[in-house]
């Protein structure tokens, strides 16, 4: 293990849109919190903070290296319970709404922590030259290098295009087979190359890296993040107690989409066909959307924190 990944140094993360996320939960002396995404404990620190010195905060993740950050946290937090489950939040959420646990708070942060951004041996980053590997969870079997060494052209154009809604992903595809033929990618800067060499001169000095979609699409599908979010929000939203809030974080339009239509769902009662003159379905709302439109991050927030730019907020009540 290299040493930086042991380092526990605050300014390895801040919390996206800290005040909203605050106000949106509303976190009360006593309550129970889970902090479904719990990264370096940013937010999870100002969620202990709101529950006064007493109340639980479970915490989740499935990253074995956050440990060291939820032992700071649970060594300031005076009174209040702490406890850290490890594992996709998908599989733990729906663990404890079938064991009847409950909850007041629930919070889902889908960004990338900076500290796996930012360590290089992680393979997130197109910024820097490092292993191609890209899992949350580095005990997981397949890596971002293994995906790129499997899939035939075509699945590799299809998640490129689902995930990364990336224009020229065919090309990108049929670049990334060419070169495994000559060499492996085992390496970030090979897939960067390859991107560069793929696509039209003008879209490598477009708007952003070239190679940020592409990077963005292989992270989904080595993590299953999608899937994820699919099965976590039903677990999390059985989780609450009637009163209990819901704030979603997410960071690109895929993600977003999810979270908006189960939300709206949620919120949405009488099913009945628009021609029969009376509800005959008797369904209630479960929710109460607290967003009608995603919160974005101030001009300040961007300013002082960049990488906060793409984050969008949504948050519910259930009734």
């Amino acid at each position: 293990m290299l040493p930086n990944v042991q380092r526990t140094d605050a300014a390895d993360h801040v919390p996206v849109l800290a005040e909203e996320v605050r106000e949106l939960l509303d976190v009360q002396p006593g309550e129970t919190v889970v902090d479904a995404t719990f990264g370096a404990g940013g937010h999870s620190r100002l969620l202990v903070a709101g529950l006064g010195g007493r109340g639980k905060l479970v915490a989740i993740d499935r990253d074995p290296t956050v440990r060291p950050y939820f032992d700071r946290v649970k060594a300031s937090a005076r009174g209040v319970q702490l406890r850290f489950l490890r594992g996709d939040y998908a599989v733990v959420l729906s663990q404890l709404a079938g064991n009847g646990v409950r909850a007041d708070a629930v919070l889902l942060d889908l960004g990338l922590s900076s500290m796996q951004v930012d360590r290089p041996e992680r393979g997130f980053s197109y910024a820097t030259d490092a292993p191609l590997d890209m899992r949350m969870d580095p005990s997981d079997e397949r890596s971002a290098a293994d995906v790129l060494a499997t899939y035939d052209e075509r699945e590799l154009a299809t998640i490129l295009r689902k995930y990364g809604e990336e224009r020229y992903a065919g090309q990108i595809a049929r670049g990334i087979v060419r070169r495994r033929a000559e060499q492996p990618l085992e390496r970030t800067g090979q897939l960067v190359d390859v991107v560069r060499a793929s696509i039209p001169a003008p879209a490598r000095f477009g708007e952003g890296h070239p190679a940020k979609r592409v990077f963005q699409a292989l992270r989904i599908e080595v993590n299953h993040e999608l899937e994820s979010l699919e099965v976590g929000l039903p677990a999390a939203f059985e989780m609450l107690r009637p009163g209990g809030r819901l704030a979603v974080i997410s960071f690109h339009s895929l993600e977003d989409r999810i979270v908006k239509r189960f939300l709206r769902d949620r919120a949405r009662g009488c099913t009945c066909p628009p021609e029969l003159p009376i509800c005959v379905c008797g369904k209630e709302p479960e929710a109460r959307v607290l967003t009608p439109k995603p919160i974005r991050p101030s001009a300040s927030e961007v300013d002082h924190n960049p990488r906060a730019s793409s984050a969008r907020l949504r948050a519910a009540v259930r009734t």
